[in-house]
């Protein structure tokens, strides 16, 4: 006979939207993973400023004459550049039209639309960096065109920097998977704590337990969640354990009923006649049969943080820039929303919205799939 973890995983396949949610959850994950190996944007945080380009819709296209700098950055590892990306070794600057003159390359700049600015560079300075004898001129002038001249494509257009806003969605998975999760390992851990033992225990641990949470849970979320924030500080660590620290009040008293509910049950009081200390009991004999719950809560918690570290950056209280989360990026492009390009905040919001989506499905069928009442 099937165990009861096969059987919940069975009735888990069959539930379509758990799936979708999980399948969607998978990609994310990996895209915040390969984060910059999947951006056309590179460089730390995305964060490659063009200003002439600002505020462009999906699809727009440029060209770019690449220019080393003349102190190019050291070359990162793999490891680095899959972590924090790696430092970009030329200027880009968006032009519309080129031509060779000499040991020169005269292009139009792009300024805006309805505006360029005509400039000279010599072949040295776009092949090397620094100014230098060329002593093949045809040759630099193929290797220039071939190498320093690129279409650049913005699939979802520019934000108000010129940044490209794709690779800026990308980086920004990992921000709210990294909220979510280090946010769900604070709240399980101290929620189940604080649950298991006001439940174990009951009596005056249990009032005590009980008192602090109906303290806690008083207080508006959002409310606390500055407090904690300003105490702390602004910034990207801060913010996980301002979302952990005001979720663990459901966990707890989730965890609470559960084990109230356990403690009185044969298997439990056998464990005491056996000579079992509180500690074994509570981990090795009644959190294991509790697991269900506990899932269900930390995809629920999971979907409430990314929502949270969202409206946290939106304020200007979480991540700060030029660190891209996707609440911070609503927030320097909301103003395109009444304007030409709307996507700007629309493709964040819309990120935000799949992910917390996905999650709920997710755990509404963990929900489903470990209930012990359900058929096999």
């Amino acid at each position: 006979m099937a165990s009861f973890s096969q059987q919940a995983w069975k009735r888990l396949k069959r539930n379509k939207g758990a799936m979708a949610g999980m399948a969607v959850i998978a990609l994310a994950l990996l895209a915040g993973i390969f984060a910059y190996f999947l951006s056309p944007d590179h460089t730390p945080y995305a964060n490659r400023m063009i200003l002439e380009i600002s505020g462009q819709k999906p699809g727009f296209s440029m060209h770019m004459l690449s220019i080393p700098s003349a102190t190019p950055p050291l070359q990162r590892s793999w490891l680095h550049r899959l972590v924090y990306g790696q430092e970009s070794a030329a200027t880009w600057v968006p032009v519309t039209r080129w031509q060779f003159k000499g040991d020169s390359i005269y292009a139009e700049q792009y300024v805006d639309e309805a505006t360029t600015a005509g400039k000279t560079w010599p072949l040295s300075q776009v092949l090397y960096g620094k100014d230098s004898a060329v002593t093949d001129i045809k040759a630099a002038q193929r290797q220039v065109e071939k190498e320093h001249i690129v279409l650049r494509h913005y699939r979802l257009g520019t934000d108000k920097f010129g940044r490209d806003i794709l690779s800026r969605l990308l980086v920004g998975t990992r921000v709210s998977l990294s909220v979510g999760c280090i946010a769900v390992l604070i709240s399980l851990t101290i929620g189940i704590f604080l649950g298991a033992v006001a439940g174990y225990f009951r009596g005056v641990t249990d009032e005590a337990v009980m008192w602090l949470i109906n303290v806690i849970w008083s207080v508006p979320t959002l409310l606390l969640v500055f407090a904690i924030t300003l105490a702390l500080g602004k910034g990207f660590w801060q913010v996980f354990i301002a979302v952990g620290l005001t979720m663990w009040v459901s966990v707890a008293r989730i965890i609470r009923g559960q084990v109230m509910g356990l403690r009185e049950l044969q298997f439990v009081e056998a464990t005491r006649a056996l000579g079992y200390g509180h500690v074994r009991t509570v981990t090795k004999h009644i959190l294991p049969n509790i697991l269900g719950p506990v899932m269900v809560v930390a995809a629920s918690n999971f979907a409430t943080a990314i929502v949270v570290e969202a409206g946290l950056s939106f304020l200007g209280v979480g991540v700060q820039p030029p660190q891209p989360s996707w609440g911070l990026m609503i927030k320097e492009n909301y103003n395109f929303i009444i304007t030409h390009n709307p996507l700007l905040a629309l493709a964040p919001g819309f990120a935000i919205m799949l992910l917390v989506l996905a999650f709920n499905l997710l755990g509404n069928g963990l929900r489903d799939a470990m209930d012990v009442k359900g058929k096999i």
